[in-house]
């Protein structure tokens, strides 16, 4: 509960006081900037109305009080008159001691290995998700939570794997089409269509953007071996940042280079560290595909025996078992990994028998933005 409001530094702060002993302060122009009436956002959708230019510099907090659990401001000099719910203060507030470990992201993702999450890979039925919004959520959860699940039940059709992006989103057509085979092929214009063992890794980093999520369907699998594999790049990045900071810095203060040309009138580029981080130092991205690796430039020439024994380093921590979880898709199953966070690998399989896979990319926002639906709904609902 909101106790007392105290103005200061002539009214370009204010710092409140909670019933629990906390304290916090606000700068006038922030809470000006964030303010919740019906002039500055809009009541359909929450957008603003104004933009900075229109709040005076100078802008100032002339009066303050406390009212039904609530800090009532006046701002000056445009005599604007505000009411921020004590709950929204408490939520938003930016004056507070770090407790998040730097560099790496919230509760909301766990990172796992082999140990903590072979015998218990997320899943659920497509009948069950698309009946039910709290099966729908759980399992949307877990891809946010893990970057990856797995999802049964679906028809073992062609173009099956779009029931699955259309929980959620949309598709993300790229030059391979609106989806792709994963099958054996000759002279195939991708080794995802061979036999052949693939090492774990994520897909198309030559694009930018990166497609944020990728999703893999069984039509057919009668072949020995070709089981699929995830590891958790945050995991195997947290890994190496313990063991070799200096390695962990390398990676992920110089691009590496990656680029596609193995279509006709394609050429895809990009330019992006392996290990992506935030201004913060929070972790955002993995990339890692040997077979898209461009000539590494951009690493002067001091560091990059240093950069090579990194990535050599990083590699071997990627292909260490403990980190992989692996599991045999069987027709009308599918799953789907966070493509900026999960890698995920093929073993090799023999040549008799068929594997047919259909794979597509789809994007993060429309997963998170379903799934904050439905939890607002749950949440709503409970009230």
């Amino acid at each position: 509960m909101l106790t007392h409001a105290l103005i200061g530094d002539e009214g370009r702060t204010i710092e409140l006081g909670w019933q629990d002993g906390r304290r916090t302060r606000f700068h006038a122009i922030w809470l000006r900037d964030n303010a919740l009436d019906d002039k500055t956002r809009s009541a359909g959708n929450g957008q603003r109305l104004v933009t900075i230019l229109d709040i005076p510099a100078g802008t100032r907090i002339g009066a303050a009080s406390v009212k039904a659990g609530a800090l009532e401001i006046s701002f000056e000099p445009e005599g604007k008159t505000v009411s921020f719910p004590a709950q929204w203060l408490r939520a938003n507030a930016y004056d507070r001691d770090e407790t998040r470990q730097p560099g790496w992201t919230g509760d909301v993702i766990q990172r796992w290995t082999r140990a903590t999450m072979q015998n218990s890979v997320p899943r659920a039925s497509y009948p069950a998700a698309f009946h039910g919004r709290g099966v729908l959520r759980e399992w949307l959860s877990a891809v946010r939570t893990y970057g990856f699940a797995v999802m049964d039940g679906l028809p073992a059709e062609s173009g099956a794997l779009c029931k699955v992006s259309d929980l959620f989103g949309y598709i993300r057509e790229t030059n391979y089409g609106r989806w792709f085979e994963v099958r054996a092929e000759v002279n195939p214009n991708n080794l995802a269509y061979t036999n052949l063992g693939l090492q774990a890794h994520t897909d198309n980093p030559y694009r930018d953007p990166v497609p944020t999520l990728q999703i893999l369907s069984c039509i057919e699998n009668t072949v020995e071996g070709g089981e699929s594999s995830v590891v958790d790049g945050f995991a195997v990045a947290a890994a190496l940042q313990a063991e070799n900071p200096e390695g962990f810095r390398l990676l992920s203060s110089h691009a590496a280079r990656f680029e596609y040309a193995g279509s006709s009138g394609v050429r895809l580029q990009s330019k992006r560290p392996m290990i992506e981080l935030g201004p913060d130092g929070e972790l955002i991205c993995i990339r890692f595909n040997n077979r898209s690796l461009a000539p590494t430039v951009d690493v002067p020439f001091a560091d990059m025996d240093r950069y090579y024994a990194a990535y050599r380093r990083f590699a071997e921590l990627i292909e260490d078992p403990s980190f992989e979880v692996t599991f045999k898709l069987e027709p009308g199953q599918a799953f789907i990994v966070d493509n900026t966070r999960v890698m995920h690998a093929r073993k090799a399989f023999s040549g008799t028998g068929k594997r047919w896979l259909q794979g597509c990319y789809a994007d993060k926002d429309g997963l998170l933005s379903t799934l904050a639906a439905i939890e607002h709904g749950f949440k709503e609902a409970a009230e």
